[in-house]
């Protein structure tokens, strides 16, 4: 029960900082590209909660979500959306580029599959250091048709990295359905031709992603080498603030909703064990409103970054 109400509260949060963000973006306080994670919510928490302590989670531009499943502080986050100094990145990534290594989150990245050969490079790391640590590498279906995915493959199955490459398969990559740009749609298929098991999963289902993500890692974590994981789930919203997704019918994102929406489906689990639930529920709904309130509100009243700035953090420091 206790997992049910922390997944509830976590996919709640990013739910309702994503609502918010899409607003402010309307209002024109968020600058630039916003790719907004709503429907998704299940994936993000799942794979978090299969994570042992020191694994890493590097992602796509759509990395609000996971920003915040992996501990970030929203007012953090919402202020790196809005530019502003108090934000994440001290408001010079913005949306796309939200980082967090102290807490084992490796970003958000603007270019089209280049996470995940990086993720791989924090797989080799690890077995390079001999780190019981496990890379969990997130990646949309429309990017598994890049060159530099498969070279990721190969290196990790020769190399029998600790990695899981989680592809979300949300349908519509850009605005292209899958069907019209891959030649095999079966994303967990991809590593075959590599040595690298993958299976589908119910994206839309939090503790079936943290189960399969568990397994995934238990197999990484002693040196059998990566694993694939294909999430069928869907983006409720267009790819971008500035997509009006009109590849797909209003009624087909409405059947959605009602049938497979993630929130709603661990509402349900967490009532059908007693309606007693339905107080911790609403406590839950409170918080949650207040930290986006409170997140919105420091974003608000943070600083632009002073022109100083732009001659900070250009170069790595030294170390002796």
């Amino acid at each position: 029960m206790e997992a049910l109400l922390r997944a509830f509260e976590a996919m709640s949060l990013i739910r309702r900082f994503e609502e918010r963000a899409g607003q402010l973006y309307g209002m024109g306080l968020i600058g630039g590209f916003c790719h907004l994670y709503i429907g998704e919510e299940a994936v993000a928490v799942g794979v978090v909660a299969a994570r042992a302590e020191g694994d890493q989670v590097i992602t796509s531009y759509r990395d609000h979500g996971y920003a915040l499943a992996c501990g970030m502080d929203p007012a953090a986050v919402m202020a790196e959306l809005t530019g502003r100094i108090g934000g994440a990145s001290r408001g010079k990534g913005g949306s796309m580029h939200v980082f967090a290594p102290e807490q084992g989150f490796y970003g958000g990245h603007g270019i089209v599959g280049a996470q995940v050969s990086l993720g791989t490079g924090l797989a080799f790391a690890n077995r390079y250091r001999n780190e019981d640590k496990v890379a969990f590498v997130v990646f949309g279906e429309g990017a598994a048709n890049q060159g530099q995915v498969y070279e990721s493959f190969n290196m990790a199955a020769l190399w029998k990295l600790p990695a899981v490459y989680i592809i979300e398969n949300n349908r519509y990559a850009m605005g292209t359905p899958a069907e019209r740009a891959a030649s095999e749609t079966r994303f967990y298929r991809r590593g075959i031709s590599f040595g690298i098991p993958g299976e589908e999963v119910d994206g839309m289902d939090v503790e079936a992603v943290r189960d399969a993500a568990s397994r995934a890692a238990a197999h990484a974590r002693v040196g059998k080498g990566p694993y694939l994981l294909e999430m069928k789930t869907y983006r409720y919203r267009g790819h971008s603030m500035s997509d009006p997704a009109k590849y797909r019918t209003r009624e087909e994102v409405e059947q959605i909703r009602r049938a497979r929406d993630p929130i709603a489906l661990v509402r349900q689990r967490i009532l059908d064990l007693g309606p007693d639930f339905a107080d911790e529920i609403a406590a839950i709904e409170l918080r949650v409103r207040a930290e986006i309130d409170r997140s919105v509100a420091f974003a608000k009243s943070s600083p632009e970054p002073a022109p100083s700035e732009l001659l900070t953090d250009v170069y790595a420091a030294e170390r002796s």
